[in-house]
Formats: C-alpha cells, structure tokens, sequence
C-alpha cells in the first residue's frame, strides 16, 4: 500500500512474536518532524486464522487496554495457530491524557474508513481499514463506559445485514462467556472501527466492560478471561472454548436496544442524578433519573423518564451533563431465535 504514509515496524508474513509500532507522520507545536507511535504486536505460528484484537480507541477505557497488554505479553508463539494481531491502545495519546478524545478533537471511532491525506486519525483509520481488516478473519474491539458512562460489563454485536455473518458474531459474542450481551445500533454518528469490519464481512465482537473511571480486580479478570475464549473459539489460540455450561454459570441474559427510543437524552443541561441502579428493570414512562440546576436552586428537578420498558443496562457515570448527553440506555431482553 504505497499511497499510506504510514510505517509499521512489523512483517506481518514473519512467524514468532514481534512487539513493535505503526508510524503516523505528524507535527507538533514541540516537534516539527514527528510520529505518532502506536503500539503493535503480531504472533504468528502455522496456519490458521488471523484475528485482530483493538484496544484503546478511546483513551479513559483502560480495560481493554490492559487486557491487550496482558495477553500480548503472556501469549507465546506456540499457543497460536495462525496469526494474532495486537493493538493494545490505538489512541495512545488520548490513553495518557485520559480522555475519550484525542487532543485534536478527534474521535477515533468517528474516523473510519479514514483517508491516506487526512488528518491523523484519518490517516491511522485508513490503514487499519486498508491494511490490517483485508488480513483478519476477525476483529475484537475492546472498550467501555469510559469516564463519563457505567454499562454492564457485555460483550456486543451490530444486527448486520448478511445473516451467515450475523450467526458468525452472535456465536462469537456468546464465547466471552459474560453474564451480559448486547444488541444495539448506533446513535451518535458513523464511523466506527466495528462498522467498517463489519462492511468487510468480518466476524467482528465490541464489548463494554463496565466503566465510571473506576476499575476492579473483577473486571480485570473477566476481560482477560473473556477475551482468551474468544480467541479460542475464534480458532487462533489453542485449546478447545469454554462454554457457561461447562463452567457451571447460569444462562446468560441477552439484551437488545434497537430503538432510538431505547437511548435516553438529556433535555437539557444540568446535574444528573440517578433515580434508578444498573441492571435494574424498568417501565415505560417511569422517572429514571432528574436533573438539577445550580444556579437555580428554586427550579424543581426535571425528569427524565423512560420511553420503553426493560432493564437498565448503561447509564451516565458523572453528573454535570450536557443538553443532548446519553444519560440512561434501556436494554429489552431477547432470544437467538429472535435475532439471528
């Protein structure tokens, strides 16, 4: 690909493990001549699948961050069968700074397919989309609430079009083994990293472990555990998946949230304050939350109330909200049969 500026430092054919970075050209008010480096790491060994793990898109979900590193680190040549491509923090400068952005204003998972003379998150996208998609069989995108949502830690899919890849992903969302999955659409735009794997025909699997800027032990456990099954059921790592059954869990619950009704806004802006808990069942019409007003402490909160019934399975993490903000997401729960 002659017309991408950038550069990896890794031979994608090469067997073994390889830590090295993509080269993004940029300048800096510090630095005219400049790269964004991003981390990145192959493990190859035989034939096989080759499956793409994304972590770090946006920079205040560590999770998936940690989780990438982890298994980057563990995973030796031998316990692959094919090709295992890693990129643990794909916004590395947003990852130091904390924040979902990049420092430009960038939302990475806005900029896809992206574009060889963009800017460089377009120019990053447009790699990913030229480059790395066209070499996988399939794509696990790492992420979570963030700082300023909580979700149910889940792992995710897209309803898309071609049903042999719809049945695909729905058994590879089930392979996280998570006591939660989700259904959704997206309701902020295009863009994303996911819809463009998707476009491919690749079997792709998002997941949002938790969030609020806080994480546990727990949660730690649970992305690596889920992501390991994953690659296991996806064929690139040895050893045979473990199913819910086999580990002695209950069934898991399957929400959908396919209605632009499911995704609650705040009116206006103000101070959120939850009125209900995460994972709670909700009716219609029931207030799920309120907004305050600082400067006006004679003003009566206004409700914020849900206009489908479900559970309550992601909702806003910190108060000071923004006119249009998602502040609460209700999840309908569902079966295979009804989807897939």
């Amino acid at each position: 690909m002659t017309d991408s500026p950038v550069i990896s430092t890794i031979d994608y054919d090469a067997p073994g493990k390889q830590f090295g970075r993509l080269q993004i050209p940029r300048s800096t008010n510090e630095s005219g001549w400049s790269n964004l480096c991003v981390p990145l790491v192959s493990i190859a060994n035989g034939r096989g699948p080759t499956v793409l793990v994304t972590g770090g898109v946006h920079g205040d979900e560590p999770e998936g961050q940690v989780a990438a590193l982890n298994l980057a680190r563990e995973t030796r040549p031998e316990d692959v069968r094919g090709r295992l491509i890693i990129i643990p923090c794909l916004s590395p400068d947003a990852s130091r700074a904390y924040t979902r952005l990049w420092p430009s204003g960038a939302n990475l998972n806005r900029s896809f397919p992206g574009s060889p003379t963009g800017t460089a998150d377009e120019v990053l996208a447009d790699y990913v989309t030229r480059v790395l998609f066209p070499l996988a069989d399939a794509v696990c995108d790492l992420h979570s609430g963030g700082r300023s949502m909580l979700c149910l830690p889940w792992s995710e899919i897209h309803l898309v079009e071609n049903r042999g890849q719809r049945a695909a992903m729905w058994e590879a969302m089930l392979a996280w083994n998570t006591d939660f999955h989700f259904v959704y659409i997206d309701i902020a735009g295009g863009g994303l990293l996911v819809g463009e794997a998707e476009r491919q025909g690749k079997v792709v699997v998002g997941t949002e472990l938790g969030g609020g800027g806080h994480v546990t032990a727990e949660t730690h456990g649970l992305a690596a555990r889920g992501l390991r099954n994953f690659l296991r059921h996806a064929g690139v790592l040895s050893g045979a998946a473990e199913t819910r059954t086999a580990l002695g869990l209950r069934e898991p619950v399957i929400l959908k949230a396919l209605d632009r009704d499911d995704y609650l806004l705040a009116p206006e802006s103000g101070l959120f304050e939850a009125r209900v808990a995460l994972g709670q069942p909700v009716e219609a019409g029931q207030a799920v939350g309120r907004l305050h007003f600082v400067e006006r402490p004679d003003r009566i909160p206004v409700d914020i109330s849900a206009e489908t019934s479900g559970r309550v399975c992601s909702m806003r993490a910190i108060a000071p909200t923004q006119q249009g903000d998602c502040v609460v997401v209700i999840g309908q729960g569902c079966r295979r049969e009804d989807l897939v």
